[in-house]
């Protein structure tokens, strides 16, 4: 049986651990609250280039456009969405190892992780991840956002890469984020019949406005991906702070409980050990 030291020692230890759990629980809600405010803001701005693109998508003017007409695959690009640090449940695993099992099938991958932790689970498992940032601040996700469009864009125009790939984690509630895996380029979502723009007249050319769209899409599309995992990673970490925080408790429900039994015994000892000594007196 442990002694009253050794126990009292370990109700210390997990009080400690348990103010720190609670401390990033509480910086964990407060940074869900301020990235979950970005990302329903900006998703009427992604759910109208989407719109554009599908209407664009379905105009006759636009067959053969690069940016919209899929080419035999050699190379592909993935941009991979995690975070920077662990303790939020299996948030960084699961798109990782989503992105790993759409790679099995494709192969000649080039990689592009936002995230440490992405870089590092693909890394070790031998995947070419061509470069690297950390997670963007409240304040950077469209700079960062826009910075990764460009080069996104410039490799898939120039032929470096066939076909790009966006992996992230979808927020639905705080309780579910959903991994999810999605072709930016070349687009091709399924337009209708009517949603074309064959009526439009575009001043500059076709061609000069599908640039200017799909570097719009694109962009909104990373950003909106940026704010959907940054949200997604502070509601896993706040859950999984709040769960620790609680586990935390019942430890130390359970050792004081076993304190207060060994200081009993401890005290009922020492009691019999004084009526026997009486008694070996008398």
């Amino acid at each position: 049986m442990p002694s009253m030291k050794s126990i009292k020692r370990r109700i210390s230890s997990v009080s400690t651990t348990r103010q720190v759990m609670k401390a990033m629980d509480m910086v964990a809600t407060s940074k869900l609250a301020r990235t979950k405010f970005q990302m329903v803001a900006a998703r009427p701005m992604f759910d109208e280039a989407w719109r554009i693109m599908e209407g664009l998508r379905g105009s006759e003017a636009a067959e053969g456009n690069v940016w919209l007409t899929p080419r035999k695959v050699e190379n592909t690009a993935y941009l991979v969405v995690a975070g920077d640090r662990g303790l939020c449940g299996s948030y960084n695993h699961s798109v990782s190892q989503l992105v790993l099992e759409h790679m099995l099938e494709r192969g000649n991958e080039k990689v592009i992780s936002v995230g440490l932790k992405g870089r590092d689970f693909l890394r070790r498992r031998g995947r070419n991840v061509i470069n690297v940032a950390v997670s963007p601040s409240e304040t950077t996700f469209y700079t960062e956002a826009t910075r990764i469009g460009s080069l996104l864009m410039s490799m898939y125009k120039s032929g470096e890469v066939d076909e790009v790939f966006v992996a992230y984690t979808h927020f639905e509630t705080v309780m579910s984020h959903v991994p999810a895996l999605v072709r930016i380029l070349p687009f091709d979502a399924t337009a209708s019949e009517d949603s074309g723009f064959n009526w439009m007249q575009f001043e500059l050319g076709l061609e000069a406005y599908l640039d200017y769209a799909i570097n719009m899409f694109v962009c909104s599309f990373i950003y909106g991906a940026l704010l959907e995992a940054a949200t997604s990673e502070h509601a896993s970490r706040m859950v999984n702070m709040n769960a620790a925080v609680g586990n935390a408790s019942d430890i130390i429900d359970d050792l004081t409980l076993a304190y207060n039994r060994r200081r009993q015994a401890v005290i009922t000892q020492e009691i019999s050990e004084i009526i026997n000594g009486i008694t070996v007196t008398a």
